[in-house]
């Protein structure tokens, strides 16, 4: 019997003492130098078997001679030209195989990630400008929402409601476009392929979105209350308990429908042959500020009703889905992927609330003078926008890392280096491609949006050269600066074992609220002060 070992050269080297023991009539084996694995089968009446280069030849005369390679080993039979010696062959070196394949299996269990998606520049924009498009005229209808509720008594009276605003649109960036971009990721990894993962993952999500959407919308009303509060120096009661009450209700309402929305969305372009990454967060977003605004307008309006007739409906709805919340913790921690989230996710979730309600305090103290209240039709649609646009760049670069690599090789990966704009925006890879596409579609984008605007009649301002101008330098240096921090914001989570479909999105859609609100504030102050004041402004 022959032995064939598979094993590296410096191996050979150390085991030739042993191995290489010439006994006498033992037939000859060839070891190629490369470490490949050949099989040989001598029969009678064969040629003497000459080593060819690169390999050497050794005799074994038994398996107790022999060292015990690390390598595989197959079986080489010396067999006799007759029926049943030829299967007995066979079958000696079919088993080998098979051993050599299950120790194969059991020495790397981890199974090779898919291979990324081959998409081109113009793949990308097809699949993106559409979502792009309808989440734009959703953020357009979300403006002109705000601009006509803007002069309802409950937000002219309770004006801390506009720094609930952008807290609560952006949870579309913190809960649905995370969402969107974890499952996403899951789908592309087949992680939702068969029915019963699909359910867990489901509903492990949603459950999890309801915990989120409660705890966040609660501390978005406290820091209504305190932003509201340093300023005028008085505190009302009735006032935050409203608003906690109109926070915490439409977070709750809002993250349920748009949640479902999202599966759905995700599981249809999975069948359809449509990368997710492309299509959610954009059609997420392109409802989100809808939904999320018509509801914060219908529930404050409907509860600062109650303030003087029952004083005791608000906080009962406080408390009603404040009890809802350990259910929904429950089902959470049953999904282990989800009970990651559940326990370590807050932190990007409080951060960008806390980031966002700071653009809502700019937006209440440019809202609340009257020569800029034209801004409140436009800062939906700019926050919009740019939330969408850098959430599909970060869950197409998380989707990537995913199926490219893995984290946490290394227990101490070596530090990505910074990215320099021209890598971000000009390298040959498919995110650098991503980004041109992305970053291109922002000034033609805006402009149909603003047409829509004005045909519509929307807003306080009218469309000057100098006012679009001003207005898109700010839309293009938000979009520039954030896609930018999706490129390094993602690597460098990722180098630290941190999944960037929970954490980057959430701080990404808060600097851009908080990069919209400041740049467009600041283009209509300056505005008014070099005398771009037509008789509409401030109507």
């Amino acid at each position: 019997m022959v032995l064939w070992s598979k094993e590296q050269d410096k191996l050979s080297e150390m085991s030739a003492g042993a191995v290489d023991a010439k006994k006498e009539g033992a037939p000859p084996a060839y070891r190629h130098s490369n470490g490949s694995v050949l099989p040989i089968i001598q029969k009678e009446g064969a040629e003497e078997l000459r080593p060819a280069e690169g390999y050497e030849l050794t005799e074994v005369s038994g398996f107790s001679e022999r060292s015990e390679p690390e390598g595989e080993t197959v079986v080489v039979v010396d067999c006799r030209a007759n029926a049943k010696g030829q299967r007995e062959e066979d079958a000696l070196l079919e088993n080998a195989s098979q051993s050599n394949e299950s120790d194969d299996t059991s020495t790397d269990q981890s199974p090779q990630p898919p291979a990324p998606l081959k998409e081109t520049s113009f793949s990308i924009g097809l699949q993106v400008v559409i979502p792009f498009l309808l989440a734009g005229f959703g953020t357009v209808a979300a403006g002109m929402v705000l601009d006509i509720v803007q002069h309802w008594t409950v937000f002219t009276e309770v004006t801390e409601v506009f720094i609930l605003v952008p807290a609560l649109l952006g949870l579309k960036g913190n809960l649905e476009m995370t969402l969107a971009s974890r499952l996403s990721t899951a789908a592309n990894i087949g992680q939702m392929d068969s029915a019963k993962e699909m359910g867990k993952m489901v509903m492990g999500n949603l459950a999890l979105i309801q915990v989120q959407a409660t705890v966040v919308g609660f501390l978005a009303s406290i820091a209504a209350v305190i932003f509201g509060w340093i300023p005028e120096g008085h505190f009302k009661l009735g006032h935050a308990v409203l608003l906690c009450a109109s926070s915490v209700s439409t977070a709750f309402i809002a993250s349920l429908l748009l949640g479902l929305i999202m599966i759905g969305v995700i599981i249809a372009s999975r069948k359809v042959g449509i990368n997710p990454d492309n299509v959610a967060t954009p059609i997420a977003a392109s409802l989100g500020d809808l939904i999320t605004l018509a509801l914060l307008a219908g529930i404050s309006t409907g509860l600062y009703t109650q303030l003087d007739r029952n004083d005791y409906v608000n906080p009962l709805v406080c408390a009603i889905f404040v009890a809802l919340t350990p259910i929904w913790v429950l089902i959470a921690r049953r999904i282990p992927s989800t009970r990651e989230v559940l326990y370590s996710g807050w932190e990007p979730v409080i951060i960008a609330m806390a980031i966002s309600s700071v653009g809502g305090l700019i937006l209440d103290k440019t809202v609340s003078n009257p020569n800029f209240a034209g801004i409140a039709v436009f800062s939906p649609v700019i926050n919009g926008v740019a939330g969408n646009l850098v959430a599909v760049q970060a869950s197409r670069i998380s989707t990537y890392l995913h199926m490219t690599s893995l984290p946490m090789v290394e227990p101490n990966p070596p530090p990505r280096k910074c990215p320099t704009p021209c890598s971000t925006f000009f390298g040959s890879g498919v995110n650098s491609r991503s980004a041109r596409v992305l970053f291109l579609l922002v000034a033609p984008g805006h402009l149909v949006f603003l047409y829509t605007i004005n045909s519509m009649q929307g807003g306080h301002t009218t469309l000057t050269s100098i006012f679009i101008a001003f207005y898109l330098a700010a839309a293009l240096l938000q979009v520039v600066i954030l896609l930018y921090l999706a490129d390094w914001m993602v690597h460098w989570m990722w180098g630290r074992g941190m999944d960037p479909d929970n954490f980057s999105i959430p701080y990404l859609t808060a600097l851009g609220d908080l990069l919209g609100t400041g740049f467009l504030a600041l283009c209509f102050h300056i505005l008014w002060l070099i005398g771009d004041r037509d008789s509409d402004v401030g109507d």
